[in-house]
């Protein structure tokens, strides 16, 4: 839940804006050359040399994108950053540094946005990114998430959306379906908690997917098990919105077609289990489910000696003729259309 009801609880008005910035980032230090000045003045300074700088933005807001009744506020702000590197690393570029913002409701003492800091601390000193910037304020409704990630990355080394060939192969990284499952896993021990609060479930058979759902990690190891490979990847996007959706914008960037291969999609066994218990179909988890931030490339047919039987990498279709469409070959080897069936905040 979200605070120890007996714990000490220290208001945000205490401390004002600016003192509540300094006292939530003063133990952040800089780990990036790039980073000229950081927090501290109206505006950061940063320093590319000859590099190409790579920016993305996401928000994140309470009620649509998290559950704060069972969602621990370290974890939140360690996956807040992860969402962001996640677009990235998607550019085969380097992460270098975040902004975080946030707005929060009066319901939030300043001891749960130390915690949420915690998580953003950690995710930064992982995976080596400086915190330099960021802005906190009032919210009437809860809470509200804005991050900002940018890298850097030689001219040649950026993957676009766009440069997809017909007969190029598609790879992804890691399995799919898990953060969905892990989801479905912890929105049903919510209600049951409703209903008897006295129970305390035994998640321990689902760490594996609640982990994926409440503590991703983004895929920054891709950019590099890639170059030893000695593989430029021809397109590239992360698997936020579900795989149908990702292979959908490849398509259409690269106005090409695809055959996805259902037997290739790689699955946990938590997550088999789990659609089983769910009663829920695994391909159409993996096609739509959403937020694994795992990443989907192409690479040239070429390069298959050099990637097959890779553990961290599936090959799981290949791209075609544009006229050809998007389609999914079931097990039966039917050809099913891909719709984009993924996640979509407006809905």
């Amino acid at each position: 839940m979200l605070e120890d009801k007996n714990q000490e609880k220290t208001s945000l008005e205490e401390l004002g804006e600016f003192g509540l910035i300094q006292h939530l980032t003063q133990n952040f230090e800089i780990q990036q050359s790039s980073t000229v000045k950081g927090i501290g003045d109206d505006a950061a300074v940063l320093y590319f040399s000859d590099k190409k700088v790579v920016v993305s933005t996401d928000m994140l807001v309470e009620g649509v994108h998290f559950d704060l009744s069972y969602m621990p506020l370290k974890h939140l702000g360690y996956k807040s950053v992860m969402v962001n590197l996640s677009d990235i690393y998607a550019m085969n570029a380097v992460a270098t540094q975040i902004t975080v913002s946030i707005a929060v409701s009066n319901r939030f003492p300043l001891e749960a946005l130390e915690e949420f800091y915690a998580g953003v601390a950690l995710a930064a000193k992982i995976y080596k990114v400086d915190l330099i910037g960021g802005d906190t304020t009032s919210s009437t409704k809860g809470m509200i998430i804005s991050v900002t990630a940018i890298g850097e990355a030689n001219e040649a080394d950026i993957t676009y959306r766009s440069g997809a060939k017909p007969n190029d192969l598609l790879v992804v990284s890691g399995d799919l379906g898990g953060a969905y499952c892990g989801l479905q896993v912890l929105e049903r021990e919510k209600e049951v908690f409703k209903v008897n609060p006295n129970n305390q479930p035994d998640l321990s058979p689902y760490t594996y997917i609640i982990e994926r759902q409440l503590k991703p990690e983004s895929r920054k190891d891709v950019k590099g098990l890639l170059a030893k490979l000695e593989i430029q990847p021809t397109a590239m996007i992360d698997i936020s919105d579900g795989l149908s959706s990702e292979i959908l914008h490849i398509c259409k960037a690269s106005e090409v077609g695809c055959n996805l291969y259902e037997d290739k999609i790689p699955l946990d066994p938590t997550v088999i289990s789990a659609c089983e218990e769910f009663k829920i179909d695994s391909t159409l988890v993996a096609l739509s489910g959403g937020e694994d931030y795992e990443l989907l490339f192409t690479i040239d047919q070429k390069d298959f000696p050099k990637i097959k039987g890779n553990p961290h990498f599936s090959v799981i279709g290949h791209m075609t003729d544009h006229k050809e469409g998007a389609h999914l070959i079931s097990r039966a080897n039917t050809k099913i259309p891909i719709t984009a069936q993924g996640w979509n905040s407006f809905t």
